[in-house]
């Protein structure tokens, strides 16, 4: 499968099997964070896949060439949660693990709280449940690390402002914050078109449009995965991240490691999702 619909729009997706013999029907949905695409997990995918899991890594809504759309609603939570039961649906898995990083990790944990019956875990990457979030922005320096999160609110000036200079500026501004040269080169590209960067800023612009929709305590088996270097997301945010899950959690710090953590620590994270997923569907 290299394409599904949902919703009027059609999403690029890379399908890699299991491999042959593995004896396995198990999928792994893995979902990237902003300013990524489905490229990030591309160390990740082959780990799991030599396990025996189906990984479908899709480009998502604002990311895809044909799945675009304008309107900060459609950016709600929910309309891309619906994104993401529909590639299971077109994939035939009525049931999958799913992963999220940054903003994905944020749509994990929403599937995970709102499709419980179809998730057989969750796994985030950097960005703790949304309640821990909310937490830490009052009682931690969280609300000064995530100060781009409200300049984003403003119409068209972030875009104009990432495409700086063919995209450069918000390539040196990746680096900066520990993603690797090639990453943020190929992230930095879709910046030098403004219109391509409207869909990947609309999910900040839809946060009036979600915030309301709590998905209260994850109840799934769930693997937490934040870096001590990260320059995003707080110690404080992190470690809150436990009070909001009542399913079966773990909590993993990666020493040393930046924000970006599918492409700067592939092998760990391939290692801990292994773990997480044999964990989760274990007797």
């Amino acid at each position: 499968m290299e394409h599904f619909t949902n919703d009027g729009l059609t999403f690029d997706v890379t399908d890699t099997p299991a491999a042959a013999g593995s004896g396995t029907t198990e999928v792994a949905v893995l979902l990237h964070g902003f300013p990524e695409d489905r490229h990030s997990w591309a160390a990740v995918t082959p780990a799991l896949a030599a396990a025996g899991y189906r990984v479908l890594a899709p480009d998502l809504r604002g990311y895809s060439p044909g799945a675009r759309p304008t309107a900060r609603r459609a950016y709600a939570l929910s309309r891309l949660a619906g994104d993401v039961t529909a590639l299971a649906d077109a994939a035939g898995a009525q049931r999958f693990h799913v992963v999220g990083h940054d903003w994905g990790a944020a749509l994990a944990w929403y599937v995970a709280g709102r499709h419980a019956s179809r998730t057989i875990s969750v796994a985030a990457l950097s960005v703790p449940h949304p309640d821990a979030f909310r937490r830490a922005l009052t009682t931690s320096n969280q609300a000064l690390l995530s100060w781009y999160m409200a300049a984003f609110q403003i119409p068209a000036l972030p875009e104009l402002a990432l495409s700086r200079r063919g995209g450069s500026a918000m390539r040196a501004g990746l680096i900066s914050t520990g993603l690797n040269p090639a990453s943020a080169g190929r992230y930095a590209e879709r910046a030098a078109d403004r219109t391509a960067m409207r869909g990947p800023l609309n999910w900040y612009r839809a946060l009036p449009f979600s915030a309301r929709d709590r998905i209260g305590r994850t109840t799934v088996p769930t693997l937490f995965v934040w870096s001590d270097g990260d320059r995003f997301v707080s110690r404080a945010a992190a470690e809150l991240c436990g009070s909001c899950v009542t399913g079966p959690y773990r909590f993993e710090v990666i020493d040393g490691a930046s924000h970006w953590l599918p492409e700067e620590t592939p092998d760990r994270v391939s290692a801990l999702l292994l773990q997480h997923f044999a964990q989760a569907t274990s007797p």
